[in-house]
């Protein structure tokens, strides 16, 4: 894990945020770029130009930002990008060759109830880009176990278990595996590949209509420091996505930083 991404809005946890992003990048000894993506909307008819301006109070405003906090000796690059929220995550990231997102909540202030807003969530629920979402005020700590859910362990494409791979190398973690049986079960969907059975300690099977509440019930007897699910067209948060929002009282396990693969399959 080389390259990391942190796209910067305007929480009042932005500062505690990019902290933890550092000191898991100096872990890696890895390069953080921070982002900052605008975009401009014109009346009809308007003879000035903002974007220049906008640029340049961003870019400003980044280079206070990453100022405000201890880098600790971590090479962070801040860049700003001026388009269409998705479209120029997934470009930057192509570009930058970008490993790890490491995602606010909620890259602005909205109400408290929220636990994932729709920036950080249309960035989760539209790109293939493996993210890492880090409560709010949550403090940098080795990751000593993970937890991976999944209700079918079947892997299609390559590279996907990668950032899995460099966390529990670069930290001597423990990777548990809970399968989920679900209504629509099939037999193949719990053989585990060499690849994925090599790194996994403890396998549970759990019975439940959805991952989702699997995890509910079963991540606080693993005691994870980092919960990891896979993206899919109707997945783990499917039935929360729907407005790019999700609210905390749907997601309990908000105390502990989610990692997203990209999709198995």
């Amino acid at each position: 894990m080389k390259t990391i991404l942190v796209p910067v809005g305007s929480s009042k946890n932005a500062k505690s945020h990019l902290q933890y992003a550092v000191d898991f990048a100096k872990a890696f000894g890895a390069k953080l770029y921070v982002v900052q993506i605008y975009n401009v909307y014109t009346k009809a008819g308007t003879m000035i130009k903002v974007d220049h301006i906008l640029e340049r109070e961003s870019k400003a405003f980044l280079e206070s930002h990453v100022a405000s906090i201890d880098t600790k000796g971590v090479e962070v690059v801040t860049k700003t990008f001026k388009g269409k929220l998705i479209d120029t995550i997934e470009k930057v990231c192509h570009a930058l060759d970008v490993d790890l997102i490491i995602l606010e909540p909620r890259t602005n202030s909205i109400k408290d109830e929220v636990y994932l807003g729709k920036t950080s969530g249309k960035i989760i629920k539209r790109t293939q880009i493996p993210a890492l979402i880090v409560p709010e005020g949550y403090v940098y700590k080795p990751i000593v176990k993970m937890l991976l859910a999944v209700k079918s362990a079947v892997i299609k494409r390559e590279g996907v278990l990668q950032p899995i791979h460099g966390i529990k190398d670069q930290f001597k973690a423990v990777l548990n595996l809970l399968l989920v049986r679900t209504p629509y079960h099939n037999p193949e969907d719990f053989e585990v590949g060499d690849e994925l059975k090599a790194m996994v300690t403890n396998t549970t099977v759990a019975e439940s209509p959805t991952t989702f509440q699997a995890v509910l019930e079963h991540y606080k007897n693993h005691s994870p420091d980092v919960l990891c699910v896979v993206r899919r067209k109707r997945g783990f948060f499917s039935k929360l996505w729907e407005d790019d929002v999700i609210l905390k009282k749907d997601f309990h396990s908000s105390t502990i930083p989610v990692l997203v693969l990209s999709g198995l399959k």
